[in-house]
């Protein structure tokens, strides 16, 4: 087993030693604050939008309907919409890949976070002097409510099923199980309450603080674990997830890789100017991107990783409840074409969603269990469920 260990430990050294970061040819140099993907299309958020249709080769401004100059500091996706918030300018949305945008309310807001369920938008905001906390829209951001997060810095949000975990500056990470009717803090173990990135892997929550590294829980923020041995830079700025490996953006320190829930990272720098700040990371098709503080957007493949299997896992399909008795929802990143089949590979249902969530009727099942297999435009992710 040693000796298995040590002739892993040997490959991914050897892979990482090979992998070379490439700066993209997008015409913003400056920071970029955020990424959002959808197969090869990649949208990034700084005094602008830009866009990439070719996995970053090249970028087009795309900011028609923006009021004034404005920065972009958020990016969700709900079907066609691309929703994006912004510092002072409250929240845009656009349906036609970015062509053009149209004010989607929270005016002289700060927009620091979005997330979506169903039909709910979850707008995280920072401190502008006024109202800040998290806001809920429920018509496609035609009018916005106030949750029970009030006067809190919100700067990201997180979710797992139907389950919205918020980190904040200051008060650490917060957890609303009904539409942000209540929120819980759910910070035990958690030694650096300023959080600044929020990732999910199946059962696996991660926290990145600015100062004290990532922390990790496994049962919906009930505990946190330090997950720091190798992480040479506890600042962490942005987490972004693919599979089993864990990637964290730090200020200063560059990118690093965990390929084991976060229990060691290694450096990934080889290319990256020295000390990078890097304030943004996605995953889009084969790559990984990250958006820096003064140095524009930067790409990897992942292949030079040892990665080989970017879409088939777990974190790009989310049921719930899970085991169940009669309905389980199922979200994805986007509309997907679903399959479930037996144990024994036999396919039992097939559905087409119209959206990234979606409930069935599995009443009819018999008990054991079954496997999800969903298709959307970012490839293929499988996942298991159990018929009690």
């Amino acid at each position: 087993m040693k000796k298995l260990y040590f002739l892993i430990s040997l490959m991914l050294i050897s892979a990482l030693g090979f992998a070379q970061w490439q700066q993209t040819s997008c015409p913003y140099s400056g920071q970029v604050n955020c990424f959002a993907t959808k197969g090869d299309t990649i949208f990034a958020g700084n005094n602008s939008v830009f866009l990439s249709t070719n996995n970053g080769s090249n970028w087009t401004e795309v900011s028609t309907g923006f009021s004034g100059v404005l920065q972009v500091t958020a990016f969700t996706l709900s079907g066609s919409n691309i929703y994006t918030g912004t510092v002072d300018g409250g929240v845009y949305f656009s349906s036609n890949n970015g062509n053009s945008w149209n004010t989607a309310g929270l005016n002289n807001t700060y927009v620091s976070s979005l997330a979506i369920i169903g039909s709910n938008i979850f707008a995280g905001t920072l401190n502008m002097g006024s109202y800040f906390g998290v806001f809920l829209s429920s018509n496609n951001g035609s009018s916005w409510d106030t949750t029970a997060m009030t006067n809190t810095n919100i700067s990201s949000l997180a979710l797992n099923g139907s389950n919205i975990f918020a980190g904040s500056l200051g008060e650490g990470v917060f957890l609303s199980s009904n539409n942000g009717g209540l929120w819980t803090s759910v910070n035990n173990g958690i030694t650096n309450n300023q959080i600044y990135a929020l990732a999910i892997n199946g059962s696996n929550i991660f926290a990145g603080s600015i100062g004290g590294g990532v922390f990790l829980s496994s049962n919906n923020g009930g505990l946190w674990t330090a997950v720091n041995n190798g992480l040479t830079n506890n600042q962490i700025y942005a987490l972004a997830i693919n599979g089993s490996n864990i990637f964290a953006g730090t200020n200063g320190g560059g990118v690093f890789l965990s390929t084991n829930n976060g229990s060691s990272w290694t450096d990934i720098n080889n290319g990256l100017p020295t000390g990078t700040w890097v304030t943004a990371l996605a995953i889009s098709d084969s790559n990984i991107f990250a958006g820096t503080y003064n140095n524009g957007i930067w790409r990897l493949p992942l292949s030079q990783l040892g990665i080989k299997e970017t879409n088939n896992n777990e974190s790009n399909i989310k049921t719930f409840p899970n085991p169940t008795n009669d309905n389980l929802t199922i979200v994805t990143p986007e509309k997907a074409a679903i399959e479930i089949s037996n144990i024994e590979g036999q396919i039992i249902k097939t559905i087409t969603t119209a959206d990234k969530q979606t409930t069935i009727d599995v009443a009819d099942l018999s008990s054991g269990v079954y496997i999800i297999k969903a298709k959307t435009e970012r490839g293929v992710a499988v996942k298991k469920f159990i018929k009690e």
